[in-house]
């Protein structure tokens, strides 16, 4: 069974379309092409701004001509991960999907359901000639997942709704009205080189098997961080063994939890088998701190053999210490809505090569002044040890209003088709929704969208029933549309 037989047809064909483009992040060239060609092909009214945000307008279907104006709007633009034993270029293939009981995913991949499926849905929505809805303008968004460059460079004159309906959250009993704006921080240390001292044998350390996912919607779930991991291991082993370090790489991508790490150390021969045993004791210890939630931790040290230079024994100290006490995870829960993270920071990518050692991390705040205060934490560790640090891409949160009216009608419906009340929230993940009410203010908004999991993994899966309801959820909400 192919995914594009699954129900409803009108998401699942041209998900399966769209997941025959690669559309890397700042790589759209040819998802935006395919994009404008779709526009042309169903004869509608089709633009693209100087970014590359790609906007296709369909007028309402007869007797809704009256209603207000809605955008419907998703990005095109998916995370690029995959497990290291997959072999797969995501330059050149589409993506391997594979249908497991109620779930799609992809085999070893990211799937792209994120996002994918709100795409996919738009379109659906435009080559339909028998669903009726009010006038709409689809807006697909480019860049989300490594800056927002599409919203922050949206050019609005193409737009003109009065509704923003943003079709990019992740579970299909929520109606989302908020999200955390976000800041990268960047930094960059040389370090210097020195030859390994005679009778050292090099070692490399590998974790992996972790969960891994989105920095910011589970940075709450206790989920190991492996280049946290890694760091932890190297503090504890040099208490009791002189090594040196050589080589650490560890993480992807800047907005998801990193999964894999590994580090090439050396240690004199006459220490080879302490090394073994702490290694031993170590990993025990982390594996059975993180059992319930990391099942399949996996670490391992064997050795290998290269041609190699090791840091300094002062930068070693510099790095590791700098390392292990920069913030990860949960930096400040919100007073006001429960169980909702407001400020976080998540170490996403670690290097140390070739004499420069560099990081990546993301600090997410609903709060702008806790985002000021969790950036400033993390910059403030960095330049402490001689870091050149430089913090980019900020993009703002959305606040979320309780008064909206399309809100009060989607949840009205929402009661009243499934019998029960939807979760009304905002979420911890970055939401282009911020960005967009800064070009176009007072246009009344929520994101909404069906269960997908693992986003930004290779675990990455949607539930095709929620799919289903999500379907039936936004054609009664399009239906439902107030008259101007």
């Amino acid at each position: 069974m192919s995914v594009e037989t699954l129900e409803p047809k009108e998401i699942w064909k041209n998900f399966a379309a769209l997941n025959a483009v690669p559309r890397a992040s700042k790589k759209e060239e040819q998802v935006i092409q395919f994009m404008l060609d779709f526009g042309a092909r169903l004869g509608l009214e089709t633009h693209k701004d100087a970014i590359g945000n790609v906007v296709i307008k369909k007028p309402a279907t007869a007797g809704m001509e009256n209603r207000k104006t809605v955008i419907l709007q998703s990005h095109l633009d998916m995370v690029h991960q995959k497990n290291a034993s997959t072999d797969f270029d995501f330059a050149r293939q589409g993506i391997d999907m594979i249908i497991d009981g109620d779930w799609v995913k992809a085999n070893g991949t990211t799937l792209g359901a994120d996002n994918g499926i709100g795409v996919a849905t738009i379109m659906g929505l435009l080559e339909s000639d028998s669903i009726p809805h009010p006038p709409i303008e689809a807006l697909f968004t480019i860049d989300e997942e490594t800056g927002m460059t599409g919203a922050k460079e949206l050019d609005p004159s193409m737009l003109s709704g009065e509704i923003l309906l943003n079709l990019d959250t992740e579970d299909d009993d929520e109606l989302s009205i908020g999200c955390a704006g976000g800041i990268d921080t960047n930094t960059k240390y040389h370090y210097e080189l020195e030859d390994l001292p005679a009778d050292f044998a090099l070692f490399k350390i590998n974790i992996r098997g972790l969960l891994g996912g989105h920095s910011g919607m589970d940075i709450d779930k206790g989920r190991g961080n492996a280049n946290k991991l890694m760091i932890r291991l190297l503090y504890s082993l040099g208490k009791d063994v002189n090594f040196r370090l050589v080589s650490f790489d560890g993480g992807g991508l800047r907005n998801a939890i990193p999964r894999e790490a590994e580090c090439v150390i050396a240690i004199h021969h006459d220490f080879e088998g302490q090394l073994s045993s702490e290694f031993g004791m170590l990993s025990t210890i982390l594996k059975e701190e993180l059992k319930t939630i990391e099942p399949n931790l996996v670490f391992e040290l064997n050795p290998t053999s290269t041609e190699a230079k090791c840091v300094s024994e002062k930068d070693q100290d510099k790095i590791i210490m700098t390392l292990r006490a920069v913030h990860n995870g949960v930096f400040r829960m919100s007073p006001d809505i429960e169980d909702l993270v407001e400020a976080s920071s998540s170490l996403a990518r670690v290097i140390v090569k070739d004499g420069l050692f560099t990081t990546q991390s993301l600090q997410r705040s609903s709060v702008e002044s806790s985002k000021d205060d969790v950036a400033e934490t993390i910059r403030a560790v960095f330049e402490l040890m001689g870091c050149e640090v430089s913090q980019t891409g900020d993009y703002p949160g959305w606040q979320p209003n309780m008064d909206s009216a399309i809100l009060h009608l989607m949840a009205d419906l929402y009661k009243k088709e499934f019998n029960e009340e939807p979760q009304i929230k905002a979420c911890h993940a970055g939401l282009e929704c911020g960005i967009l009410l800064q070009h176009m203010p007072g246009v009344d908004t929520v994101s909404f969208g069906p269960n997908i999991r693992g986003a930004h993994s290779p675990d990455e899966k949607v539930q095709i029933s929620s799919v289903k309801k999500f379907w039936s959820y936004f054609l009664k909400t399009l239906e439902a549309i107030p008259e101007k």
